[in-house]
């Protein structure tokens, strides 16, 4: 007679840990291969960006001093790539100036972030005549073309408004100048995502139970509704990266953005534009190296896209 000792014993398959909806979106971005490439590449302009400092002291090399008896020298031991019209070390010069322009990018996209988001929730869970003036605004600054509304107001003389020359001309103020000014015409993207999906959330069961129970409309927008809305509002933000450099780019060659001695990637192309002929590649490198950070940006952000949104397919 058997016992229910000697019964065999059934076991159960494990089952698999559960994963959390980030590593899931982190495991769809790392199988995008052309995002995860371009990330790496990114990555490595940072960390070279941030090597300036370091390897100017190691090099013994002022970015801004001239040397009017070193113009145009070959790559050597001192000067990797070489010196430009005015004798400065073209490999120290594109290091600092893509700090700049890579923190213009970013710093600029989280105040137009910030300032977007906040209009198009305020819009989209308001409602009624809020929504109207808000949106009539946007519109307004959608219909305008960005670059020449960025010339005009970089073009303001800040003098004359009190501020003192030399804080105004300062390079810190500048960078603010920029960040500030491109934010204040860059929102409306940003402000009609977060207006849309507020729309759709703000009509959700849960958000009416939680307004019936008491819950103020700030409440609903902080903890119910942009909670839900933030893959599309990240996924825009990490699209818009790379528009902004290339922005920053286009105002500091126009001689609008950040002015000499700071080094920028588009500065750096607007002094070279009258040696394309005699020494092409003060060109070719700061033009290079905008193509590759705005192209590595731009598959990040179709990386990010791809694993927040669960209907993307991947190209």
């Amino acid at each position: 007679m058997t016992t229910l000792t000697d019964a065999p014993i059934i076991q159960r398959a494990a089952l698999p840990p559960a994963q959390t909806i980030w590593r899931l979106r982190f495991d769809k971005f790392r199988n995008h291969r052309l995002a995860t490439y371009s990330l790496a590449v990114l990555g490595l302009l940072i960390f070279m960006c941030l090597m300036a400092w370091p390897l100017s002291q190691y090099l013994g090399i002022d970015p801004n001093r001239t040397n009017l008896l070193a113009r145009f020298q070959g790559s050597s031991a001192q000067h990797w790539l070489g010196t430009d019209g005015l004798g400065r070390d073209v490999l120290i010069r594109l290091l600092y100036g893509g700090q700049v322009s890579i923190a213009v990018g970013l710093v600029a996209t989280g105040l137009m972030s910030i300032l977007g988001i906040a209009i198009g929730a305020l819009a989209g869970f308001l409602g009624g005549r809020v929504d109207s003036v808000l949106m009539r605004i946007t519109d307004v600054l959608v219909a305008l073309p960005i670059i020449p509304l960025l010339i005009v107001l970089g073009s303001i003389d800040l003098t004359k408004l009190g501020l003192t020359e030399e804080a105004a001309n300062s390079p810190l103020f500048i960078f603010l100048r920029m960040v500030i000014f491109i934010a204040l015409v860059d929102w409306p993207t940003m402000a009609r995502i977060a207006r849309a999906g507020t729309i759709q959330m703000r009509d959700r069961d849960y958000v009416r139970a939680a307004t019936v129970s008491g819950a103020g409309r700030f409440y609903n927008v902080f903890i119910h509704v942009l909670p839900n809305i933030s893959t599309q509002l990240i996924v825009a933000a990490t699209l818009t990266v790379g528009r902004i450099i290339l922005l920053e780019s286009t105002l500091s060659f126009l001689g609008f953005g950040i002015v000499p001695p700071t080094s920028t990637w588009g500065n750096m192309l607007t002094n070279a534009q009258e040696l394309i002929t005699s020494a092409p590649l003060l060109a070719v490198y700061p033009g290079l190296l905008i193509f590759v950070t705005v192209m590595s940006v731009n598959f990040v952000g179709d990386g990010v896209r791809y694993a927040f949104d669960p209907r993307a397919e991947k190209e």
